[in-house]
C-alpha cells in the first residue's frame, strides 16, 4: 500500500457502502470482468485492508471505482465483500446514483439525472430524483434477470425436504420460504435464519450447476434469499433476509435479490407488467419494486426490474497502514 485508502462511507436501508476515492493503483485496461480478476488476482489485500477488521467488520460492503469500458457509462465499479468480488449490488448502485450527482460526475437535466453504471453484470442505469438542488430517491432499472431454474428440491439436515428456486438479478440466489425451516420473522433471531440460509446455499451450490449466456464468470451462487412466501401481488410488504458471501447479511431488502424475486414472481405469474411491490428487509428498511419490461436473456424469458431507495452519508475517511503494525492486514472474529 503506497498510498492511503481515501473512502466514503453511505449506507442504503441500513447496509453500509464503503466507496473508495483513492489509494488503489491504476488498473490495467480492459472490460469490467478483466478488471475484477485482476483486481482479485493482484490487489485483494487492499480489500481486506477495507473490509475487514479493525477498519471495517465481517458485514461490510465496498465500492471501487474504476475506468469505464463500455460506450455510454458515466462510471464503473467493483463489488467486494467479505468474501471475494460480487457481479451486481443494488444498493450500491442506489447510493452511487447519488454520490454521482453530488460529486458533480453527473449534470441534472431538471428534476432528475441519469447516470449510467458499468458493472461486471453489464450496464446498469440510475435515475436520481433531485430536489431543491439535491439528490435523493434513487431508482434502477436491471440487466435482464430471469428464473433459472424453479421448484427445486434439496433434503438438508434437521430441515428435511425444502423447495426453492434458483433466480437471476445481476447474481445468482436460492429462493426459499423461511417457513419451511420453521422460521418466523420478527420471532425468530437472525442467527437462525443465516443458519438456514448458508445451509440452502451450500447444498444449492453442490447440486445445482449455473450457467449464464453472457459469461462465465456470471455463473456462480452468491447466496439464498428467505422470504416470508409472499411472492403473490398484493397491496400488503413481502419481507426477506439475504445471507450472501461468507454468512454476510444484508441490511437492506438486497437490490439485486430484489431483481431475482421480481424475476421469480414475473415466472409464476405472480406479478404483472408495471405492478408495484415493497420489499422490507430484516431491519425493517424498505425497497419498492416493480417489473419494467419483459426480454431475453439467451434461452431465458426474462425481465428488467425497476428497484427505488433512499441512500445517506455517514463518513468520510482515510485509512493507513504503519509497518510495525502485525494486524495491519486485517482479520475477522467471525
Amino acid at each position: 500500500m503506497s498510498a492511503p485508502l481515501k473512502v466514503i462511507d453511505m449506507h442504503t436501508g441500513g447496509e453500509p457502502l464503503r466507496i473508495v476515492t483513492a489509494g488503489y493503483p491504476e488498473l490495467p485496461k480492459g472490460t469490467i470482468l478483466e478488471k475484477r480478476a485482476h483486481v482479485r488476482d493482484h490487489l485483494d489485500d487492499l480489500r481486506k485492508i477495507l473490509m475487514f477488521e479493525p477498519r471495517g467488520h465481517f458485514d461490510m460492503y465496498g465500492a471501487l471505482l474504476v475506468e469505464p469500458d463500455l460506450p455510454g457509462a458515466d462510471l464503473a465499479v467493483l463489488f467486494m465483500h467479505n468474501e471475494g468480488y460480487s457481479t451486481m449490488c443494488g444498493h450500491a448502485i442506489i447510493a452511487l446514483g447519488r454520490y454521482a450527482v453530488d460529486q458533480g460526475l453527473v449534470e441534472p437535466q431538471g428534476d432528475r439525472a441519469l447516470v449510467n453504471i458499468e458493472c461486471p453484470c453489464g450496464m446498469v442505469r440510475a435515475e436520481v430524483a433531485v430536489r431543491d438542488g439535491k439528490a435523493a430517491e434513487v431508482s434502477f432499472e436491471s440487466v435482464p434477470s430471469f428464473l433459472f431454474a424453479g421448484d427445486q428440491k434439496l433434503s438438508l439436515e434437521k430441515h428435511g425436504e425444502i423447495t426453492f428456486d434458483i433466480a437471476y438479478g445481476g447474481a445468482f440466489y436460492a429462493l426459499a420460504g423461511c417457513s419451511q425451516f420453521g422460521l418466523e420473522f420478527g420471532r425468530d433471531p437472525v442467527a437462525a435464519f443465516v443458519e438456514a440460509a448458508d445451509q440452502l446455499t451450500r447444498a444449492a451450490h453442490a447440486a445445482i450447476p449455473l450457467s449464464h449466456p453472457d459469461a462465465q464468470d456470471l455463473a456462480f451462487l452468491y447466496g439464498s434469499i428467505l422470504t416470508d412466501g409472499q411472492d403473490a401481488f398484493s397491496d400488503q410488504s413481502t419481507r426477506n433476509i439475504c445471507v450472501f458471501a461468507d454468512r454476510q447479511v444484508d441490511r437492506s431488502p438486497t437490490g439485486s435479490g430484489v431483481t431475482a424475486r421480481l424475476a421469480a414472481m414475473h415466472a409464476r405469474g405472480q406479478i404483472a407488467l408495471g405492478q408495484q411491490r415493497t420489499f422490507e428487509s430484516i431491519i425493517g428498511s424498505r425497497f419498492s419494486g416493480s417489473v419494467a419490461s419483459v426480454t431475453a436473456c439467451g434461452p431465458h424469458p426474462a425481465i428488467t426490474a425497476k428497484v427505488s431507495g433512499r441512500a445517506y452519508y455517514s463518513g468520510k475517511t482515510e485509512f493507513i497502514v504503519e509497518d510495525d503494525d502485525p494486524l495491519a492486514a486485517g482479520f475477522l472474529v467471525r
